[in-house]
């Protein structure tokens, strides 16, 4: 097989983009930091835990194992698909895990009914982030924990700086504007106040820094457009312009590439307070 043919290749949409998020994002990205998050609001057994824009409900399973049969975990996402993807990976955890379909501005809970909730990586998508913090002040007990995670700005992402870019060049602004938007340009003040103007007050925020590793620059590419809205128009784009496409990030990211694939930096802020 020729390069073409094999950077050709594989670029179908074989699945939907929950199904693609689980797959290809879930255990290089979201994995290791909903591990992090679980330890960083301090979840413990018995705990009624809530997982806001929980996505395909990785953090949800994570803190499932940590409260045991005392405890319970919900999961909560407007995006059916991310719902029924996440009812499908969960199936066969014990305890179970309630799934809901809702709003994360307006809980569909009673007042005080968790002892943590969490949130990883969803903030920076909401128009009104404050409503979305308020709403888990309303509904976390007196003492209860919320553990926030957003991602840094794209400055401190070297690897999604440069997908980016290259998106903006070779597929258009749209497709570089959607790479870009889960990298808020908040710094750790903007979300202490955002958090205070929730309602809370002894607010923490850290920085964490992880990294994350794919197999290839090409399956970098690949899987972070099927995992998202980047999808139909990364997979209509000339088979020659996407060639071009992963040879730039390609270029760009060479000091990144080692024998297994490609690793790049990533950073965190990491949020917690109590009610």
């Amino acid at each position: 097989m020729s390069n073409h043919e094999r950077r050709s290749s594989g670029w179908q949409l074989e699945q939907s983009a929950p199904e693609a998020y689980e797959r290809y994002l879930v255990p290089p990205i979201f994995a290791p930091w909903a591990d992090q998050l679980i330890e960083t609001g301090d979840v413990c057994e018995g705990d009624r835990v809530l997982d806001v824009a929980c996505g395909t409900g990785i953090v949800a399973r994570r803190a499932a194992s940590r409260v045991g049969t005392s405890g319970s975990v919900v999961g909560l996402d407007i995006n059916e698909g991310m719902i029924a993807v996440a009812e499908e990976t969960a199936a066969a955890i014990q305890p179970s895990i309630e799934w809901r379909q809702g709003d994360a501005t307006d809980l569909p809970f009673s007042d005080e009914r968790f002892d943590v909730v969490c949130c990883q990586q969803a903030l920076q998508f909401f128009d009104d982030p404050v409503a979305v913090v308020e709403e888990i002040q309303r509904v976390l007990t007196p003492g209860g924990n919320v553990a926030l995670t957003v991602w840094r700005p794209l400055d401190y992402q070297p690897a999604y700086v440069v997908l980016a870019e290259a998106l903006e060049r070779h597929a258009g602004d749209e497709a570089g504007t959607m790479m870009r938007s889960p990298f808020p340009v908040w710094d750790g003040e903007d979300l202490r106040t955002l958090v205070q103007e929730a309602g809370f007050d002894d607010v923490s925020v850290t920085i964490e820094i992880g990294s994350v590793r794919y197999p290839s620059v090409e399956e970098f590419v690949r899987r972070e457009a099927a995992s998202s809205p980047l999808a139909e128009p990364i997979a209509a784009v000339d088979r020659e312009l996407r060639d071009e496409l992963i040879q730039a990030v390609e270029d760009a990211l060479y000091t990144y590439v080692d024998d297994e694939g490609i690793v790049s930096p990533m950073e965190s802020y990491a949020v917690t307070a109590d009610r």
